[in-house]
């Protein structure tokens, strides 16, 4: 299993406290330490600062006990001490198509309309027309126009790559406000999927202004057959029962972390099947079509707002290839998968794979988070 080397940084994140409820927290000399105040009740809170990091690093705490128990357990439900997803009132967003190689795998789903058995030969006849002459095209270019009128006389032209290369990227709600899950939790998959995989992104906490203040991992989890269908069902493959994982923590940008680390960065990512399947890819922030700073423009600003800011996840190169049962069938999740998705400054994020039907049920929402901080005079 690989290592979850959290060992420096600015860290902010959320965990569960027994008899207590959802808290602020943070990490010192290896351990997890309470921060929550009424000055700062939520991790919303913390990120509209005007210096998220100053405020963390000096805000006194309680000490939790030690980090590398809280990232060891597997915990998703009840009255223990578990982490949390670092982000509370944030909605979630996500950016789609925004690496070519994984552009290329969006065309092939629609193409195969959901059906894996159909894809090897579509992969074949679309990768070799299109597949490297895209990567070096800056979307929304004159190039890119060029190669989109080209695409359209050859017949190959799609939606997907009409966000990939065209001038507007995609921009999708993924989960709500408070529903993902956090390190250690079950992930969930909706039981009509068939065709599925983890997608490890690189995902960054952006205050209400605008501003991109720290990063995270996160998995946005692809149902590859729902979606392949048809485009208007991104929402039932996107949005379901803990299918949206973030974590371990936050790291808020400072003196040694800053948004030029998070577009060098690599994300690893290991699937461990209890049928002894191993799977291993990766994610290179290099290689993205756009950057961070501009998805995050098209996702927040004077045309959409977000009083408590927002989380968006990037995107990922990743889409898996590899056979898994039968020649030609690809990958696709077995329930008690273990996926693990890494990033050095960052950490791991495990989570192990459950049907959404068998996760636990998301009941504390924005109103059982505002009677519980009430209830502790915290605002």
């Amino acid at each position: 299993m690989m290592s979850n080397p959290l060992t420096h940084g600015t860290l902010l994140g959320r965990v569960w406290r027994p008899g207590i409820g959802p808290c602020v927290v943070t990490v010192r000399d290896g351990a997890v330490v309470d921060i929550t105040s009424s000055a700062a009740p939520t991790v919303r809170d913390v990120c509209e600062l005007d210096d998220p990091a100053a405020h963390v690093q000096a805000a006194p705490g309680d000490a939790l006990g030690p980090l590398a128990d809280l990232l060891a357990q597997d915990a998703d439900e009840g009255d223990a001490l578990r982490l949390l997803a670092p982000c509370d009132l944030q909605p979630i967003k996500a950016c789609g198509v925004t690496f070519a190689g994984s552009m290329i795998e969006r065309v092939i789903e629609e193409r195969a309309a959901g059906d894996p058995a159909r894809a090897e030969a579509i992969r074949a006849r679309v990768g070799a027309a299109i597949g490297q002459s895209l990567r070096a095209i800056r979307p929304g270019s004159p190039e890119a126009s060029t190669a989109k009128a080209a695409l359209i006389a050859e017949g190959l032209w799609s939606q997907y790559l009409e966000v990939g290369i065209g001038p507007d990227a995609e921009v999708f709600s993924k989960a709500q406000a408070l529903s993902s899950v956090g390190q250690g939790a079950r992930i969930g998959l909706h039981p009509a999927s068939a065709w599925n995989n983890p997608e490890p992104e690189v995902v960054l906490a952006v205050s209400s202004a605008g501003r991109i203040i720290g990063a995270s991992l996160g998995n946005d989890v692809n149902l590859r057959d729902i979606e392949g269908r048809s485009a208007l069902l991104l929402s039932k493959a996107k949005d379901n029962n803990a299918s949206c994982a973030i974590g371990p923590f936050i790291r808020l940008f400072d003196d040694g972390f800053t948004l030029d680390d998070v577009r060098q960065a690599e994300v690893a990512l290991t699937v461990e099947g209890p049928d002894s399947f191993v799977l291993k890819g990766h994610s290179s922030m290099a290689e993205i079509s756009r950057d961070p700073a501009d998805l995050v423009s098209q996702a927040i600003g004077r045309h959409h707002q977000y009083p408590d800011g927002l989380i968006l996840f990037l995107g990922t190169l990743f889409a898996p290839t590899e056979d898994r049962d039968t020649p030609g069938g690809g990958f696709t999740h077995k329930i008690g998968d273990v996926v693990t998705i890494a990033s050095e400054g960052l950490g791991a994020l495990r989570n192990t794979v459950d049907l959404s039907t068998k996760c636990p049920e998301w009941t504390f929402g924005a109103r059982a988070l505002m009677a519980n901080l009430a209830h502790r005079k915290l605002i």
